[in-house]
């Protein structure tokens, strides 16, 4: 990709399950505690059991009244997640960078909850008339609007919708836009709220999801389990977070991506194997640079077998030199927020030498003979990881960060 400027990481905003802020959710991957937990109300229609809800999440204290009433839940997970990653970098906007500063997110479904409520209120309670800000709620851009007005970003700014590698294109973008001197400084991460009734019961139709927790790479793993949240990360050029004095977490410095042009819900091994080489080419980096991956690590059967495969066929030997780990096994599978939330992780282990672990990973698979790291965190000072999305319909989307 054209331009040479390099592109850093100085703001980190987090809602998950394991918790709601950036702080909360770190201690939680670094302690290997889990934010999966019984579905509450309980759902008497749903097969499974466990959602990963951001249970402790408070609009109320978040946003005004007015802000929190007319927003879906999924906008007000990015919103929230913007706010703690702009306080965070400590970016001091005029007017001028203002107009050179772009917020490009990732989600998948939209404003599900609103939509759902829409049609309770039509088939069950006979209503014919929609809640007036019913379609700004369910477009899945909503918050990517929501946060340039509230910050009075004018740059190139947009919503990416590619199912569970959304924010993952959508930080991607964002390099790309920020090397080439489209935007100075950008915005860029996910939100998902999904967690209602119809969304689950549409997933309880896949057969996909886990009768209990998340297991990725385990032998007989049972599935995936659904979560939801948001993470965004504020991206800059390296030249002017020096000049600031800024703290830089990590520098972004590649991207790949592909279609598998293969099936609409199974995985390939040509896909994932080439958009892992193609970040690795974006970023300048050799395989052997590579030493940590934030896997997609579903749970599932078929994914986290053909991801296991893709790596060892994009790295070859050096595959067992790896560690990996999915961090859904804390924060459950997040769709379109997850590239963001896992990006954020990568960041944040890269910045403190630290690997988060994947629990629930033993007995390991044996066709899973990566090390994973099970169950418990590692110290480890690594120099370059990657961060894997790999989505529904073959869409594949791999980030390279390299230490600051």
């Amino acid at each position: 990709m054209s331009g040479n400027r390099q592109i850093v990481v100085t703001g980190i905003g987090v809602v998950t399950a394991c918790g709601g802020d950036r702080e909360t959710f770190w201690q939680s991957l670094t302690s290997g505690t889990t934010g999966i937990a019984p579905i509450d109300p309980p759902q008497p229609l749903i097969s499974f059991p466990n959602v990963a809800a951001c249970s402790d999440f408070d609009p109320e204290a978040r946003f005004d009244v007015r802000m929190h009433r007319k927003l879906d839940r999924s906008a007000q997970f990015g919103l929230a997640a913007a706010d703690e990653a702009i306080a965070h970098s400590g970016i001091e906007w005029d007017d001028n960078l203002r107009g050179r500063t772009g917020v490009i997110a990732g989600c998948s479904i939209g404003g599900s909850h609103t939509q759902d409520l829409c049609y309770e209120r039509l088939y069950k309670l006979n209503k014919v008339r929609s809640e007036p800000m019913a379609v700004p709620n369910i477009m899945p851009s909503a918050s990517t609007s929501q946060i340039s007005m509230k910050y009075g970003f004018r740059g190139p700014s947009f919503t990416m919708t590619t199912a569970c590698a959304s924010s993952g294109h959508a930080l991607g973008m964002a390099l790309w836009m920020l090397r080439t001197g489209q935007l100075d400084v950008a915005v860029s991460g996910g939100h998902e709220a999904m967690l209602n009734l119809g969304s689950l019961l549409a997933w309880d139709g896949l057969r996909v999801v886990s009768s209990s927790v998340c297991k990725p790479f385990a032998d007989k793993r049972p599935g995936m389990v659904l979560g939801e949240g948001g993470a965004m990360l504020v991206l800059e050029t390296l030249e002017s977070a020096r000049a600031r004095g800024a703290t830089i977490y990590a520098e972004l410095a590649g991207f790949g991506m592909n279609a598998d042009a293969h099936h609409l819900t199974a995985p390939s091994l040509e896909g994932p194997t080439g958009a892992i080489q193609a970040a690795l080419a974006d970023a300048g980096l050799a395989p052997t640079d590579i030493e940590y991956i934030n896997a997609h690590g579903t749970g599932t059967s078929g994914n986290d077998m053909n991801e296991i495969a893709a790596i060892k066929s994009a790295f070859g030997d050096h595959a067992h030199k790896l560690a990996i780990s999915s961090t859904k096994s804390m924060h459950g599978h997040t769709i379109g927020a997850a590239g963001g939330i896992e990006a954020a992780a990568t960041v944040l282990a890269l910045h403190h030498g630290i690997l988060p672990p994947t629990i629930n990973s033993s007995p390991l698979d044996p066709a899973c003979d990566l090390d994973v790291i099970p169950d418990v965190a590692r110290k480890q000072d690594i120099s370059a990881a990657l961060s894997n999305s790999f989505a529904f319909g073959g869409l594949n989307a791999v980030l390279a960060f390299k230490k600051a």
